[in-house]
């Protein structure tokens, strides 16, 4: 410190009295301690944001403020399409089926509708045996009633496959005769076969209704177990091409299947097998089922009696004559 303070005395003593003085009297004035800076900006700063934020509000919430006095009050346009709340439209209720109205529509559905009884031994067959007749017997009515290849004309090789050799062969030999036999049967008339390019399926739901009743019958001597059907199966069908003209036929058919013991297997044997049809004709005998509809020409064949239900179970079986009916 001494050598410094030396070194200035040494500098100061360069300068006249009057040189001194100024600079002196410059010193003391310097020694006043500064004052502490004003951060004004961010004042300002905030007030601009808070300005901007109040004119914000403004216009969102109050736009009739920022409008002159003497001019009209501002009012919303238009509310914009896509803002309005939108309104489902009502469910369309399905349309009814075919069988919609009819007893038909509780009627199971498909090969569900051929319940066949509990087995039991019956007519000197084990349970076991029976139990086979009647699933050979289930086996005959889904494939003559159900199956889409005869249903349209077809070959009806699923119902053929099903019976026993012997009544098999009988089967193929009298279905659809060229040389009709003297007494008109047609083997086509064991199966449900509507006439080529006479109807088309309306759906492929087919309604079937009724029962299978084990019973027994006497052959040669000799009792043996056999099962009694009775089945009402509804179709909806129309003319080809033309779904308009929808009708619903019921076929009602009656028969036995009598289980015979053959070489130690159970072999079903088709008795009295046959279906009437409600609407159909009755002057075309060739075995096909003919749909009668709205436009179709008059049955030429004279009906007898009063009008049956089709869909009466307990109806006695009909003599092959040509009936009236109550509707399907």
């Amino acid at each position: 410190m001494d050598d410094l303070d030396g070194r200035f005395k040494e500098l100061i003593s360069q300068f006249d009295a009057d040189e001194r003085r100024r600079m002196t009297a410059a010193a003391s004035k310097g020694a006043r301690p500064p004052r502490p800076p004003r951060r004004r900006w961010p004042l300002a700063v905030g007030l601009v944001v808070a300005v901007l934020t109040a004119a914000t509000s403004v216009v969102v919430f109050r736009p009739d403020l920022l409008t002159p006095d003497s001019g009209p009050a501002v009012t919303a346009g238009p509310v914009p399409e896509e803002t309005l709340p939108v309104t489902p439209a009502p469910a369309e209720e399905p349309a009814p089926g075919p069988f919609a109205g009819s007893p038909a529509e509780k009627y199971a559905e498909g090969a569900s509708g051929f319940a066949m009884p509990k087995a039991r031994a019956l007519g000197g067959l084990s349970k076991k045996e029976v139990a086979k007749g009647l699933k050979r017997t289930r086996e005959l009515l889904v494939t003559a009633f159900l199956d889409t290849k005869t249903l349209m004309g077809g070959r009806p090789e699923a119902f053929a496959k099903t019976l026993d050799p012997e009544q098999r062969s009988f089967f193929w030999k009298n279905l659809d005769r060229r040389k009709p036999r003297k007494d008109g049967f047609d083997a086509r008339g064991w199966v449900n076969s509507f006439a080529p390019k006479t109807a088309e399926l309306t759906t492929k739901v087919i309604k079937v209704h009724g029962r299978t009743k084990l019973t027994t019958f006497k052959d040669h001597g000799r009792t043996s177990a056999q099962a009694d059907v009775n089945y009402l199966v509804v179709y909806a069908v129309h003319r080809p091409g033309q779904p308009a003209s929808t009708v619903r036929i019921v076929a009602h058919h009656r028969g036995q299947v009598r289980f015979y013991r053959d070489s130690g297997r159970v072999a079903p044997w088709l008795h009295d097998w046959g279906a009437s049809h409600t609407p159909a004709r009755c002057d075309v005998k060739d075995g096909y089922v003919h749909p009668v509809y709205e436009d179709s020409p008059p049955d030429e064949t004279p009906t007898k009696g009063l009008p049956e239900d089709p869909y009466d179970l307990e109806d006695p079986e009909g003599d092959g004559e040509c009936t009236e009916a109550s509707g399907t």
